[in-house]
């Protein structure tokens, strides 16, 4: 690869976005780091959400990863070397909780198309979606608890119990392995898996057309109902958890190792 290859590759947006028909595709776009996201790519899928809520005429938007190998894996490991004090922990979940939110109240209906690896915050940002459909070679998990050793917000620790029910939440997370796709339509993660993953998107496409042609008020109403259903958390539950994690030598050490490409030697020791 010449300068010029690598300088045109860092000038690509790190998430496009198409409008078609009425169907929006979302791409995160960063597949030489398997679709990690840094902050400024969750700002922009706020912006999207936006945007889609201020056009009547979309009626259904895709998500999806560019590359093949993965969805996205999570937040970009480099985004934590800042961290220092208790309000880079708190901003940062804050932030996801508020991207969460944002594509959670999207107007249109949300469609998850997954292929590769689709873990961390590229398993919430999933989760998050109103339809999951995975290519055969699709993989979920937070994988944190032998990776990074932080911990997950409360409302998305609720999120995920709503989905997955609490044995299975407990088993994701306190396993650390990730569920092979057959295994995640079989407990309902995912509605339906494609069997080859070239053919993952047309399918995506296909289900969009569909969920498109129905009556958007409906759709609306039951977004709104369905989420109205989940309890209200108050936004400081949980902070001490957050802070146990983050700000632990623990944290440090699983950072230091995933960088350094090794494996990490926790303590346990709180902060």
């Amino acid at each position: 690869m010449t300068m010029s290859d690598s300088a045109q590759m860092e000038a690509l947006p790190t998430i496009l976005y198409a409008v078609a028909d009425g169907i929006a595709t979302v791409t995160f776009n960063r597949p030489e780091a398997r679709n990690a996201f840094t902050f400024e790519m969750y700002e922009r899928l706020v912006e999207i959400c936006e945007t889609v809520n201020a056009d009547s005429a979309i009626r259904a938007v895709i998500l999806t990863g560019a590359g093949g190998r993965a969805f996205a894996a999570g937040t970009d490991i480099a985004q934590f070397r800042a961290f220092s004090t208790p309000e880079d922990a708190l901003g940062y979940e804050a932030r996801i909780d508020r991207v969460l939110g944002a594509l959670e109240t999207c107007r249109a209906p949300t469609i998850a198309a997954i292929a590769g690896a689709c873990t961390g915050g590229g398993a919430a940002i999933a989760g998050c979606c109103d339809l999951r459909i995975a290519a055969s070679n699709a993989r979920f998990g937070f994988p944190i608890a032998r990776t990074l050793g932080n911990c997950l917000s409360m409302s998305n620790y609720a999120r995920f119990a709503e989905l997955l029910g609490i044995a299975r939440l407990k088993e994701l997370i306190l396993t650390a392995r990730l569920f092979e796709a057959q295994e995640a339509l079989a407990i309902g993660l995912v509605s339906e898996v494609v069997a080859e993953p070239a053919g993952l998107m047309a399918r995506a496409q296909e289900l969009a057309r569909l969920v498109a042609g129905h009556a958007p008020l409906t759709l609306q109403a039951t977004k709104q109902a369905l989420r109205r259903l989940r309890p209200a958390i108050p936004r400081d539950d949980g902070d001490r958890l957050i802070l146990m994690c983050y700000m632990s030598d623990d944290f440090k050490e699983g950072m230091n190792a995933f960088l350094e490409k090794r494996a990490p030697v926790f303590s346990g020791l709180q902060p």
